[in-house]
């Protein structure tokens, strides 16, 4: 199912995947060079409902518009309020993230929006190259329960880079992959097996929900 959401940053397209008897809602924003098609988000979107949680893709008003750039960060803030009240209007425990951009935007604002937890996929700790550029405070200033998947050759910043994390947080290595979660032909897991340690991840993180 999609909705058509109004923000002050233009319209949203909601993707619902439901689960039949749930018990959470997982809000998901994808990144800055892509869209709700990302491998990840559909990974987790076909399997989560089956354990209780239903998933809503969110995909971001520049995407609708057929933009091919993101706005700045505060664009992308200003039009999340409205897509995480349509998925907190089904009455049960949202929790909000994404991949990449979608991940800082879930970080910046999930704590005042009343978000039971954040999940941060492939966080851009820093640009490529860049180490000094560090975003660790919007993730360590979560102030909420925070779940980091990140590829062990992320450029944007690998599992070992990332500062000693608060208590409430965890982060999970996914080996060899990259921001994408892709995984090269030679390493030793296969491509979907790098997913399934995506989606173990979140589902083992959102069962005690």
């Amino acid at each position: 199912m999609q909705r058509i959401i109004a923000t002050p940053a233009g319209d949203a397209r909601l993707h619902w995947f439901r689960a039949v008897e749930p018990r959470a809602v997982l809000l998901l924003g994808h990144g800055a060079g892509g869209g709700v098609e990302a491998p990840d988000l559909r990974a987790l979107a076909a399997a989560l409902p089956g354990g209780g949680v239903t998933v809503v893709l969110a995909e971001q008003p520049w995407r609708v518009a057929g933009r091919k750039l993101a706005p700045a960060p505060a664009a992308l803030d200003a039009g999340w309020p409205a897509q995480f009240a349509a998925a907190a209007a089904e009455g049960l425990p949202v929790y909000a993230g994404g991949r990449s951009a979608g991940a800082r935007v879930a970080c910046r604002t999930s704590a005042g929006l009343g978000a039971a937890g954040v999940l941060a996929l492939a966080f851009p700790l820093h640009p490529p190259g860049r180490p000094e550029r560090s975003r660790a405070d919007e993730l360590l200033g979560t102030g909420l329960p925070t779940l980091v998947v990140q590829g062990g050759a992320d450029t944007f910043g690998t599992p070992a880079e990332f500062p000693a994390l608060p208590t409430g947080h965890r982060l999970v290595d996914v080996p060899h992959a990259g921001h994408g979660f892709k995984v090269p032909k030679r390493a030793p897991l296969t491509q979907d097996e790098a997913l399934r340690l995506v989606t173990d991840a979140v589902a083992d993180w959102l069962r005690p929900v």
